[in-house]
């Protein structure tokens, strides 16, 4: 095999691919990028075995053929080359040789024949949704999914269609993220849940063009293809709790916030938090909402906002940290923060963005 490609075209691909890989494998293959060349076009294909990624562009095929190549190393070199470097990529006897200009590495490779792949099946279902939304779907959920949970359908975010409404959530059985868009007819109701790293690795790879993708579905894996970047992940096998009993319907404290003043407050506040519970008093009175934190040490933070309220007063507990994750995530000037009790949980949302909130559950103080 030898190709020719300048090094732009070469540097997005790789990345892409490269991205998927883990830097610590069970198996060596892992670690490497399946290159294949034929008629002028150029594919990368990386995995982990739960996630792959398959890239295609245009180059120049001089010999026809397939190879691997580390993959990491591949995109480190691609990088490090001055702009507009036309690379040349050819194997040799048992290594891969890498020249530009008067730049020549010469890089392992493994036998393509036991390159792994992901064999998805049959993909019984398909949606299309726009890419921009999608991808703010996606943002304004992910960092809710949770980490290594034995509740293994919770390291992944749940995506729901009905065929008018596309909807993600995401919990970790402390906090919960639930937001919608609109979607394409679908011929069936959609659920699903994407693991932790593929919905990484889509968020990577979705960009702000509004361009519709195509989501397909089948019954282990899902698929999305854009014009050069196919895919795919496996699915968690598992039933994702019912969400919507734990989303407030009424509730009987609302104050609406500056965002940026109730993030700094939080900010400081956090400083003196005790270090394993994060947990930060927010005290509601008469005009005024309270910020406070203590730690061992008998140390203490106090902010205060003036707010535009004048119901009854109540002391609740959070993690400062999801309350700072969940502002964080609103895009608007304004938040409004919701509260029942202070055994209840809050939402936080923006005024203008009825499709999206967070839910936190209160914490003891």
């Amino acid at each position: 095999m030898q190709i020719q490609i300048e090094r732009e075209a070469l540097l997005k691909p790789v990345g892409v691919v490269a991205s998927v890989v883990e830097r610590r494998q069970t198996l060596p293959i892992l670690a490497y990028v399946l290159i294949k060349a034929l008629d002028g076009k150029i594919s990368f294909t990386g995995t982990d075995l739960e996630v792959e990624v398959l890239a295609t562009v245009a180059g120049v095929v001089d010999k026809p053929g397939e190879v691997t190549v580390p993959a990491r190393k591949l995109f480190e070199i691609c990088r490090a080359l001055p702009m507009g470097a036309l690379v040349t990529l050819s194997r040799q006897a048992d290594k891969v040789i890498l020249k530009s200009g008067k730049s020549r590495f010469s890089l392992s490779t493994l036998s393509s024949v036991g390159f792994p792949t992901v064999e998805a099946g049959q993909f019984e279902q398909a949606l299309t949704v726009d890419q921009v939304l999608f991808k703010n779907l996606i943002e304004r959920t992910a960092f809710c999914m949770a980490q290594q949970d034995v509740r293994y359908y919770l390291n992944g975010l749940y995506i729901e269609a009905d065929g008018v409404e596309l909807r993600a959530v995401a919990t970790d059985g402390h906090r919960m993220a639930v937001s919608k868009c609109a979607s394409g007819a679908t011929a069936k109701p959609l659920q699903i849940i994407i693991p932790r790293k593929g919905i990484q690795e889509i968020g990577r790879l979705l960009t702000s063009d509004s361009v519709a993708i195509r989501l397909q579905i089948g019954s282990n894996h899902t698929r999305i293809e854009t014009d050069d970047i196919t895919l795919t992940s496996k699915l968690i096998d598992g039933k994702f709790p019912d969400y919507t009993k734990v989303v407030p319907n009424n509730q009987s404290k609302l104050i609406q916030l500056d965002k940026q003043s109730f993030r700094d407050a939080l900010t400081r506040a956090a400083i003196l938090a005790n270090e394993k519970y994060r947990g930060v008093r927010l005290s509601l009175e008469s005009g005024s909402l309270r910020i406070s934190a203590h730690n061992p040490e008998q140390e203490e933070a106090v902010e205060e906002i003036e707010i535009n309220y004048n119901g009854d007063s109540m002391d609740i507990g959070f993690n400062v940290t999801y309350l700072l994750d969940a502002t964080n995530a609103i895009t608007s000037s304004e938040l409004m923060l919701g509260l029942n009790d202070p055994n209840s949980s809050c939402t936080l949302r923006s005024p203008d963005d009825p499709h999206t909130q967070y839910i936190v559950m209160p914490m003891r103080l």
